[in-house]
């Protein structure tokens, strides 16, 4: 199947953005969570600036990879592959049955976590401990799938 020209473009640019932002996130990952991240920990945030940095980067990453994943390559492949994008909740579930996500509903678990981690950690050290220790164990999950969409999205630009 032939891509159009402007299809196949952003697919690359896609690919390779979703690849930089994947190691950007394991980097701010590893040194974030070098020990646990308990609400003492969170309790240091107002003292020590560099946590605080490490803190938003992972946040800030999480949310950037998930959201380029999620709205901006998925639909793109789906383009690519012939299928119609539609609402998120259709767009995942032909993500899981293409085997690029391992679960729909597993993603929208992400998208929840994201939106607590960004908007509910100010007031409560104990939802951002939480969210956070969620948010480092849904890393694995949030760059396999970034990566086989990116492979698929190399897979089709290649193939045109």
């Amino acid at each position: 199947m032939r891509v159009p020209a402007p299809l196949s473009a952003r697919l690359a640019f896609l690919a390779r953005v979703a690849r930089k932002e994947c190691q950007h996130l394991l980097e701010t990952d590893a040194r974030l969570f070098g020990d646990l991240f308990t609400v003492q920990v969170a309790q240091k945030i107002e003292t020590d600036p560099i946590l605080a940095e490490r803190l938003d980067a992972f946040v800030g990453r999480f949310g950037r990879l998930q959201d380029t994943v999620g709205d901006k390559l998925l639909p793109a492949v789906l383009s690519a592959l012939a299928e119609t994008p539609g609402p998120v909740i259709e767009n995942l579930d032909k993500a899981e049955r293409f085997g690029f996500i391992a679960s729909a509903d597993g993603w929208l678990e992400i998208r929840k976590l994201r939106n607590q981690m960004v908007h509910e950690y100010i007031e409560d050290l104990t939802v951002l401990a939480s969210a956070l220790r969620a948010g480092h164990g849904f890393v694995p999950v949030l760059v396999a799938a970034a990566s086989r969409l990116a492979d698929e999205a190399d897979r089709v630009v290649n193939a045109s």
